[in-house]
């Protein structure tokens, strides 16, 4: 009897989970992750960033989402964590993209993309206000939404079952047992969580160089007692406008000293009325005044609240302390108080502006003199407890520079989990993850997208580059005009520089460029190549090399050639 063959064993692959960071990694803002198993797609996050200071002109920056477009028809939804605009700051953008994707997050968050979306019409999209312990379907995904304590009431972790196992995401968090306002972070439901089994942790990395604790928001409260105290002029105080806690701090703290608030920023206004509307922020209408109020009050009755803790150009304390503010000026005897960090990037413009407020007299109380600012992301010790509470079998470092993240991912292995079971992503980076094993593989497209106006990704590194070439060296024009059936010369090269030589200076200079300019033409004329793409070429580069030669400069030469 001739035997039989044994049948082979075929190995059908384990399913596995992909996590997808498209933005907010080694770097500060526009975090946007993506969590996809199979057909189906969630996104966490879609937020913004500040430009660098190379990045010339733009706005802002968010993530690309040219992987999601591909994708769009598995996208489940957009989950909120909270409402700060390195989280939500690209929906309007990104819902261009990707349209009639459901929203969810929590009361204020929403209230705060539906607020920005009122600029942007024609973006209409389905909006889920969710609370803490809500769970939400969405495809082969449950998002359970958690409670914890930031710098923004409503902030919320996100539990997401999938069938391969739970993925817990912190958002941004630190452990305050004293907050200022709403309630302490339930850290008993991570414990449940980590008891049960948690597959993989990303966990905020914003502080992870940082020992210790970070400190109680309450103890802000009591340093502005202190000084309001002290104070015998008028008071302001710069914040971040989405940093409600601070606000209602300014604000209680205004009230046991007798001083009204006057609002300036329009974030600041905006954000002011759409907390109160909810409910958020506890302020009596006559503790509010206009700027026209102000002048009928005494200078100790005064707070003035306003945004530029960062030191953006056409925020309320630049314009005050610029003299720019239609209202409002810096003035002698006044103290400032700026309740905010820099974000790295912007240490410079803080310093400019306090630069600024000094020279107008005023007093000037920063975090690097009092605690009039306490971080909203958890130290070392925080992040240890957290890991120790979740125990994951698998951890991804997130929100942060690239050493952030590699002082996180020390920090868990340090607490336990194994080194190979810990990856430090990168923008676009393909985790995929089973029961047993996790691989980082594969990348998809991503980068940045460059908001200039209305634009759109229409500003990008070639535009980018002409900016600083322009900004760094000026524009050289050379207008041109000759014949269309000879190619001659009609009259002499006009020449026209801006922000490169002064031109009543440099006549030799310019007169020079266009005695060149006249041989190129008769060279290139005799030769037979007077198209215009040549006769460009030529100029741009012999030119080029003829102002480098004499200035050590390259500005950036523009041929502008006319046929008569």
């Amino acid at each position: 009897m001739p035997r039989q063959k044994a049948q082979q064993k075929t190995h059908t692959p384990a399913p596995s989970i992909k996590i997808i960071p498209l933005g907010g990694i080694g770097e500060i803002g526009k975090n946007m992750t993506v969590i996809e198993f199979e057909n189906d797609i969630i996104v966490i996050d879609a937020g913004m960033m500040f430009p660098r200071e190379e990045m010339l002109g733009v706005d802002y920056v968010i993530a690309d989402t040219a992987y999601l477009q591909k994708n769009a028809q598995k996208i489940k939804g957009i989950f909120f964590t909270h409402g700060h605009e390195d989280h939500i700051g690209g929906v309007p953008y990104v819902l261009q993209a990707l349209k009639n994707v459901p929203l969810y997050g929590s009361t204020l968050t929403m209230a705060l993309i539906e607020a920005k979306l009122t600029e942007h019409p024609g973006v209409e999209p389905e909006i889920h206000v969710v609370k803490n312990g809500d769970k939400i379907k969405a495809g082969v995904f449950t998002i359970e939404y958690i409670h914890v304590s930031h710098s923004i009431d409503d902030a919320m972790a996100l539990a997401i079952t999938t069938p391969i196992g739970t993925i817990l995401h912190t958002g941004d968090f630190k452990i305050d047992l004293t907050p200022a306002c709403g309630e302490v972070m339930e850290l008993s439901r991570f414990a449940e969580l980590g008891k049960k089994g948690v597959l993989a942790l990303m966990s905020d990395s914003t502080n992870a160089e940082r020992p210790g604790f970070t400190m109680s928001e309450s103890q802000v409260g009591e340093t502005f007692v202190n000084y309001f105290r002290q104070a015998k002029g008028r008071i302001v105080v710069a914040s971040f406008a989405s940093n409600v806690h601070r606000i209602q701090q300014v604000i209680d703290v205004a009230r046991i000293f007798n001083r009204k608030i006057c609002l300036s920023g329009r974030s600041m206004i905006k954000i002011v009325n759409v907390t109160r509307e909810l409910g958020y922020l506890n302020v009596d209408d006559d503790m509010l005044v206009s700027f026209d109020e102000l002048k009928k009050l005494r200078d100790n009755q005064v707070v003035i609240l306003t945004t530029g803790s960062q030191g953006e150009t056409m925020s309320g304390l630049v314009r005050m302390a610029t003299g720019q503010h239609a209202k409002l000026s810096v003035k002698e005897g006044d103290l400032v108080i700026i309740s905010a960090s820099p974000i790295p990037g912007n240490e410079r413009y803080v310093s400019d502006v306090i630069n600024m407020l000094y020279r107008k007299g005023a007093s000037v109380i920063n975090d690097s003199v009092d605690m009039v600012h306490v971080s909203g992301h958890a130290c070392e010790e925080e992040l240890k407890l957290m890991l120790s509470l979740v125990k994951p079998k698998f951890f991804i470092p997130v929100h942060g520079e690239y050493r952030h993240l590699y002082k996180h991912a020390a920090l868990a292995e340090k607490m336990g989990i194994k080194k190979k079971n810990i990856f430090i992503p990168e923008i676009g980076s393909v985790i995929e993850l089973n029961r047993k094993v996790g691989v980082q593989k594969d990348t998809v497209q991503s980068g940045s997208v460059l908001i200039d106006g209305l634009g759109v990704g229409d500003v990008g590194n070639v535009v980018l580059r002409d900016r600083k070439q322009l900004s760094s060296d000026g524009l050289f024009i050379i207008v041109v005009t000759t014949s269309s059936e000879t190619g001659e010369l009609l009259s002499t090269p006009d020449i026209v520089s801006r922000g490169f030589v002064y031109m009543k200076e440099s006549e030799d200079l310019l007169d020079h460029a266009r005695d060149l300019v006249v041989n190129i033409i008769d060279h290139c004329n005799a030769s037979g190549l007077s198209d215009w793409s040549t006769l460009k070429s030529s100029i741009k580069k012999e030119i080029s090399n003829y102002l480098y030669d004499m200035t050590q400069r390259s500005p950036m030469i523009l041929p502008i050639i006319i046929e008569v």
